[in-house]
């Protein structure tokens, strides 16, 4: 079955967005309409981070097309931009507040205590609170299927992954990986050997931050130093680096995360994006909107899987001919072995 079938539309990140840590939003905070309002909030990844701050912004934008929702983003610049953008999303007096990563789970926490009749979603983060609804994904079910492509094309038996810090929505991404390259070598008899993460240990190569770009790069080059030809960042912003250094090496891809970098990335790196792990957090974001206009919204943890297609990877897009028929073929059934129950993907970091 071929991987073109697969993937999640990119929208443009545009309409109203409030562009600094407490700077208020274009046209002001107050609902327009009877459809009511969101305010988002972002990490310190900024809005446009290629990752789940601007697909949860897609996401909201597709619910002010279709459910009429006034929507509008705080930007977070720094770590004490955060418990005030949370703050001011509150203010707003919109009906939902959604806030964007673990660095937001204790203002998220704070605000929602101290606001109970507010609804807030947090994405790729748990909260237990009973007016916050967590956004998460079992990523590592769709980087079980990538890091098993990722052995299945390697030239030189090496992959590697990295993460930007030692966090379960990073290390989640890091598990399925290695369990992947275990999978095929277990099939096929292989030795893929994967750098950078040891699972059992949970430990492994972070560059402790998810926008120097050139930590990316240069943890990177250590990497094809070592021989890797598939790299796998999970490292927001961070993960550019690892491209660019993929870029300067013939033979060298990235598997992108969160969003399909072939769409995301400058188009410089078109060319060495193998696939992405995906989350498709835009169709979560639509329906907690809908939710809440119609009274429906619960705390019940929104988890996307394979199953449900909250989690995915993407189309090859031109670095499809590496990917043989063969190869496809058992991707696509571990994908329906993993939905039907036959193989679980464990992880400690698990939703």
């Amino acid at each position: 079955m071929s991987r073109k079938r697969f993937g999640f539309g990119i929208a443009l990140v545009a309409a109203s967005v409030a562009l600094a840590g407490c700077q208020a939003a274009p046209g002001g905070t107050e609902p327009t309409d009877d459809a009511g309002c969101v305010r988002m909030v972002t990490n310190s990844g900024g809005l446009e981070d290629r990752s789940f701050n601007q697909s949860s912004w897609e996401g909201l934008q597709q619910a002010e097309a279709e459910l009429g929702v006034d929507a509008e983003a705080i930007v977070s610049t720094g770590e004490t931009d955060l418990a005030p953008n949370v703050e001011q999303a509150v203010d707003s007096g919109c009906e939902l507040v959604v806030t964007v990563g673990w660095e937001l789970a204790d203002p998220t926490l704070a605000e929602a205590g101290a606001n109970p009749d507010v609804s807030f979603a947090i994405v790729d983060e748990s909260v237990d609170a009973e007016n916050v609804k967590p956004v998460v994904f079992d990523t590592a079910q769709a980087s079980y299927l990538a890091g098993y492509l990722a052995a299945g094309v390697t030239k030189s038996g090496v992959v590697a992954t990295f993460g930007g810090g030692n966090q379960p929505p990073v290390t989640l991404f890091m598990d399925g990986f290695v369990d992947g390259v275990a999978k095929y070598n277990e099939v096929h008899g292989t030795a893929v050997r994967a750098l950078g993460w040891d699972k059992a240990a949970q430990d492994g190569a972070f560059t402790g931050d998810f926008e120097d770009v050139n930590k990316g790069k240069t943890l990177t080059q250590g990497f094809i130093d070592q021989g890797a030809d598939v790299i796998l960042p999970v490292a927001g912003q961070v993960g550019e680096g690892a491209a660019a250094a993929a870029l300067e090496h013939d033979g060298v891809s990235v598997i992108w995360v969160d969003s399909d970098g072939y769409d995301t990335l400058p188009a410089e790196f078109r060319p060495i994006v193998l696939t992405s792990v995906l989350k498709n957090t835009q169709d979560a974001m639509v329906q907690i909107v809908g939710d809440v206009q119609q009274g429906a919204f619960t705390n019940d943890p929104y988890v996307g899987t394979l199953e449900n297609g909250g989690v995915e990877i993407a189309p090859y897009h031109e670095l499809e001919a590496l990917v043989s028929v063969d190869l496809d073929a058992e991707i696509e059934g571990l994908r329906q072995a993993i939905i039907a129950g036959d193989i679980v993907v464990e992880s400690p970091s698990a939703p």
